[in-house]
């Protein structure tokens, strides 16, 4: 093998960005392929009850800082699954907007390697209730932080706007799961 192909061979060995796997496939940001998601913004007031905190979580692969959120469930409206993400993945309830306060795009690499854009309508739950024992325990890292911490710890440049403007909004909230 000649050294040029040695090194082509080499450069397909290591793993891509995401961002590199998608630039090989451009086709995938043009051909209406964005895949639906519905993500918890889950967040507390503190003892001034005008302060809030805003939980984050690992995920379970790479271990970055992220929201809960997951795709759609069946006979599920969009707020009732980003309540149940919010559960499973944190072990948190409240009282979740029925309409979400923002959306953000990020591309999700899926089991099988492949990569695929994903939008994620948020929705608000204000937390009620936290308990240690929940499906993704032990999984996932939770912290309470400010807006403009989670901001930084998130990667997702949309995301990060939304958690450093974000202002608790309206009554219309439904306690869920």
């Amino acid at each position: 093998m000649t050294p040029k192909k040695k090194a082509e061979k080499s450069r397909q060995d290591k793993p891509q960005s995401l961002l590199q796997q998608l630039a090989a496939k451009p086709e995938k940001l043009f051909t209406g392929k964005f895949r639906q998601q519905y993500g918890a913004l889950c967040f507390r007031y503190k003892e001034d009850e005008t302060t809030i905190e805003i939980l984050v979580v690992t995920s379970r692969d790479s271990g970055r800082w992220i929201i809960p959120k997951g795709w759609p469930m069946e006979r599920k409206e969009p707020h009732e699954a980003a309540a149940i993400e919010a559960w499973e993945e944190a072990g948190v309830r409240g009282k979740v907007r029925k309409k979400p306060v923002g959306r953000y795009t990020y591309l999700k690499l899926l089991g099988d390697g492949d990569v695929v854009p994903c939008i994620v309508d948020i929705f608000q739950i204000e937390i009620k209730e936290a308990h240690d024992n929940f499906k993704e325990r032990g999984e996932r890292i939770l912290a309470w932080v400010s807006p403009d911490e989670a901001a930084r710890r998130v990667r997702e440049v949309e995301l990060k706007s939304l958690l450093v403007d974000f202002t608790p909004r309206g009554s219309r909230s439904q306690t869920l799961p």
